[in-house]
């Protein structure tokens, strides 16, 4: 409650201060009169207030996009792709065996509790919801209830389409009804989503063999599923389309983790790589060359190679493509108009606050607060409070000790410096399936915080003993937007002496 509340007021209070400030500072005129200086404020107060409702219906409307809006991408999940025949079934209208919510459950999906009629809730308390009938499954997304999910249905009950939202990927639920349903919880990345697993059932797979011709001729629905199969829960690749590298030179998937969208304020690059842009870029960019929503996206860094002379080789796909040229009228562009209110309701998403002694061990977190910005050197790149740098954050592979597969797919070349807000729910598996937490890095191919750890004590020569790395685990999961739970847990026990002092005196 107290990180809703601060994230309802912060940027009302901002706006209330940057606008005081403005009335006090123009009000100088020493001849002015009493009666003149009242109407002043009153006109200030007026210019506050239309402000602050303005940016409260911005916001608002921003997460009603964030949550619902499939920006016209029933042309490709529906038209294109077929997928709502895969998930009717046969038996309803469609092909195959159909989605049951068992099955969406298993896959990641999940459902909204809070979309749910009180008598739905009581039977799946009880256990008379038939889970294993794709019939229910349809019932739950004409409820809109499948969080990141719309279902276009015919006037005879059957899916005429689908599409999909944001919330899709960058949502999960806290499972307070059971595993897989209950509260959203928006901008937390669904680690148990299996994106791949999801567009191969789609009957209709030609748009996307289409598009990995141009880099081999040979490719075929099957090579695709395989691709997409690869992937895995919480991840999705989404340069496949740009450069046609489905697999690393290890011959793991390319596919990376699903970021989280919380805890964005106050710095640059928000993707794994550099160069993407903020998070308005990305944006547009997933909204139209991503979902397939209606809009337009303009980045000639993909495919103008008279101007990009390297992009040729480097994105194939989105040079024979001109998937940096989509334009379409605006009249009939879903995407561009929704971009600020979209980019005001992530910005108001601040990062989960872990809890001392439930999350993290809070003597541990405090030493280890003093390795990071000392003999661990974290600090260095991670720069308090944002937790990654002001300005370009971004670094080359060799810098971070990795390799340089990833970095190569994006325009900067470069890995961004994550900011490091909210760890502690991938590290510990919050409202994820215990087998999908943890994993770090772009890839998650450190397995827990600890690796992560070892690998920079290694490949910067730290010297960390046991005792330090375990303790600057502990920190790291203590931190949160804008600073980090010890200095709440030492300012609150501060109050606390304060006014016991007080009482005693």
């Amino acid at each position: 409650m107290k990180t809703q509340l601060r994230t309802a007021l912060a940027p009302l209070c901002i706006l209330a201060l940057i606008t005081i400030g403005v009335a006090g500072c123009g009000n100088t005129n020493a001849g002015t009169s009493t009666g003149a200086a009242v109407s002043g404020n009153q006109q200030a107060s007026i210019q506050a207030q239309d402000s602050t409702e303005d940016l409260e219906a911005s916001t608002k409307e921003g997460q009603q996009t964030f949550r619902f809006d499939t920006f016209g991408d029933e042309r490709f999940w529906g038209d294109t792709l077929k997928l709502h025949l895969a998930i009717e079934g046969r038996n309803l209208g469609g092909v195959g065996n159909g989605v049951s919510p068992k099955t969406a459950l298993d896959i990641g999906l999940k459902v909204d509790a809070d979309a749910l009629p009180s008598s739905l809730v009581s039977q799946l308390q009880q256990g008379t919801v038939d889970l294993n009938d794709p019939a229910t499954t349809l019932a739950l997304l004409k409820l809109n209830a499948v969080v990141g999910v719309t279902g276009v249905f015919n006037d005879n009950g059957t899916l005429k389409s689908i599409g999909i939202h944001c919330a899709l990927c960058h949502s999960t639920v806290d499972n307070s009804l059971t595993a897989g349903i209950g509260r959203r919880l928006d901008g937390w990345a669904n680690r148990d989503l299996n994106v791949g697993a999801i567009i191969a059932l789609a009957p209709d797979l030609s748009a996307i063999v289409s598009d990995l011709r141009v880099v081999d001729g040979s490719i075929d629905a099957a090579t695709v599923r395989k691709v997409l199969n690869s992937w895995g829960p919480g991840k999705f690749d989404a340069q496949l389309l740009l450069d046609g590298k489905a697999f690393r030179p290890d011959g793991k998937p390319a596919a990376t983790l699903i970021p989280n969208a919380f805890g964005m304020q106050g710095f640059n690059m928000h993707t794994w790589t550099a160069d993407w842009g903020s998070v308005p870029y990305w944006n547009a960019f997933v909204a139209i060359v991503e979902m397939g929503g209606v809009g337009n996206f303009f980045d000639p860094r993909l495919d103008d190679p008279q101007q990009f002379p390297d992009i040729a080789p480097r994105f194939p796909i989105a040079v024979a493509k001109k998937k940096g040229h989509i334009m379409v009228d605006p009249d009939s562009d879903r995407v561009t108009g929704k971009l600020a209110g979209l980019h005001l309701y992530q910005l108001s998403l601040f990062s989960p606050e872990p809890q001392p002694g439930t999350h993290f061990n809070s003597d541990a977190a405090k030493r280890g607060d003093d390795l990071f910005s000392g003999k661990a050197k974290c600090a260095t790149c991670h720069v308090e409070p944002l937790w990654t740098e002001p300005g370009w954050n971004a670094h080359r592979p060799e810098d971070i000790g990795i390799d340089n597969f990833q970095s190569e797919r994006s325009p900067g070349r470069a890995y961004k410096t994550m900011n490091l807000a909210g760890l502690f729910i991938r590290e510990l598996g919050i409202n994820m399936k215990p087998e999908n937490k943890g994993r770090f890095y772009h890839d998650g191919r450190f397995a827990t915080l600890l690796d992560v750890v070892n690998h920079y004590n290694s490949v910067l020569g730290l010297g960390l003993s046991d005792q330090e790395k375990s303790d600057l685990v502990e920190y790291l999961k203590a931190l949160k937007t804008n600073g980090s739970s010890i200095e709440e847990e030492t300012s609150n026990n501060q109050t606390s002496s304060s006014q016991t002092s007080t009482s005693q005196s």
